[in-house]
């Protein structure tokens, strides 16, 4: 698609944000070796020459200059947002000049939002990247006079999984989703490092207050959870974790956090990090034993996980005391804060997961979307994990962008293993 093409269908804020936008796309870029590998593949072979691709991602620098390798490979590229609060202007802008359409803009209303979706399903992709499920949720509730042109897609969350594996058990699922954020690559990576730095990168510049010797509740050890507690740690925090898993509750205790209901950590807690992809993790019943000054954030995909709603009809003041912090005062004076309006902390208070940890990530997409599109007959309606072999090869390409090799296996080390004889 030509540049003017792309300007005449984007909905997006202002075009004149484009310059900022470029230099934040190419620092990520210049960060990002292993898709940088990929891009120069993409070139040369053009996977998806005459393709259109549908992309709902939190819409950052990084997600950019994915859309840009995806375009590299031949395609005619529509994006959107994956959540109201992560859209950064100058980076829309950016990409409209680069001859990508975008349906996206910070802080939509929830119409808008909804609106933006359908504008890019309406491009007719035979392709998808999503995150969360809202665009193949949207194509096989709403659109299915859309679904016929889909091969097939990639996903990228938790709890996009979860909602996929939900339609593919009903019989609902139209056609294959490649299952990424169950990838090594992906979930020891980004979910653990990714979300344990970016976090507490969007708490800390938000509340610019201090962690050391405070008290960090993590709700949820799965891989995300690992990752905050780990940085609560290192910060000085004295860490918490809540969980509903006995062995992920053993595990917490065994990496030396303190395991309790959320009934009692809700007393001692001077921060709150929900990372459990469910809803009502925070609720009234906490509320009414919280300390003062007590902040509240999420880093789960959806604005569930605290219940603003329980909080705001136990308030009798809400003001907003500082960008992205708002503050509910209770009838017995204590006050307690949310951040970010409880969506990702990380991407709507910050700028998400660093670089290089998104450089696998967004590889592992590009790749998976390959695949999908070479296999998508075989596969068939139902959600897959990406092939080993394409998990390792992103591993690969990383330990060689840092000038690291490893060793392998003889032929005589190989027939050892694969024999139950030789000892």
């Amino acid at each position: 698609m030509s540049s003017n093409n792309a300007k005449e269908r984007s909905v997006i804020t202002d075009l004149g944000l484009a310059p900022e936008g470029h230099l934040k796309i190419d620092w990520a870029s210049a960060h990002m070796p292993v898709l940088n590998r990929i891009k120069a593949q993409f070139e040369t072979e053009q996977p998806f020459k005459g393709l259109k691709v549908a992309i709902s991602l939190h819409l950052e620098a990084k997600t950019a200059y994915l859309a840009k390798v995806v375009k590299a490979g031949g395609a005619e590229v529509a994006i959107t947002g994956s959540n109201p609060l992560s859209t950064q202007d100058d980076v829309c802008a950016a990409l409209v000049e680069d001859g990508i359409t975008v349906f996206a803009k910070y802080n939509p209303s929830p119409e808008e939002y909804k609106e933006l979706l359908i504008k890019t399903l309406e491009t007719a992709p035979d392709l998808i990247i999503d995150d969360g499920g809202d665009l193949v949720s949207i194509l096989h509730a709403e659109r299915q006079d859309l679904l016929a042109n889909v091969r097939g897609g990639a996903e990228e969350t938790t709890t996009g999984i979860l909602r996929l594996k939900a339609m593919e058990k009903d019989g609902q699922l139209k056609f294959p989703m490649v299952a990424v954020n169950d990838a090594f690559c992906k979930y020891l990576f980004d979910n653990r490092y990714g979300t344990g730095q970016s976090a507490w990168d969007g708490i800390n510049r938000t509340t610019n207050l201090v962690v050391a010797g405070k008290t960090v509740v993590v709700a949820g050890y799965g891989w995300c959870g690992k990752g905050v507690a780990m940085r609560a740690k290192g910060l000085g925090a004295n860490v918490v974790v809540t969980e509903i898993d006995a062995i992920k509750a053993v595990e917490a205790y065994m990496d030396g956090f303190h395991v309790m209901p959320m009934s009692e950590a809700a007393k001692i807690g001077d921060f709150f990090v929900t990372v459990t992809g469910n809803r009502d993790v925070i609720t009234g019943e906490h509320y009414k034993v919280m300390k003062d000054g007590a902040i509240l954030s999420n880093a789960g995909h959806f604005d569930v996980e605290v219940n603003k709603p329980e909080l705001e009809a136990l308030a009798v003041s809400i003001r907003t005391v500082r960008r992205n912090i708002v503050e509910y005062q209770l009838a017995d004076g204590r006050k307690f804060y949310i951040l970010a309006e409880g969506r990702l902390v990380n991407l709507a208070a910050g700028d998400g997961h660093p670089a290089e940890i998104m450089d696998m990530t967004f590889a592992l997409q590009a790749m998976s979307l390959k695949y999908v599109n070479d296999e998508y007959k075989e596969i068939g309606s139902k959600v897959v994990n990406v092939p080993y072999e394409l998990d390792e090869q992103v591993a690969r390409f990383k330990l060689e962008s840092l000038g690291i090799g490893i060793d392998s296996l003889s032929a005589e080390q190989k027939a050892y293993l694969d024999s139950w004889t030789e000892h």
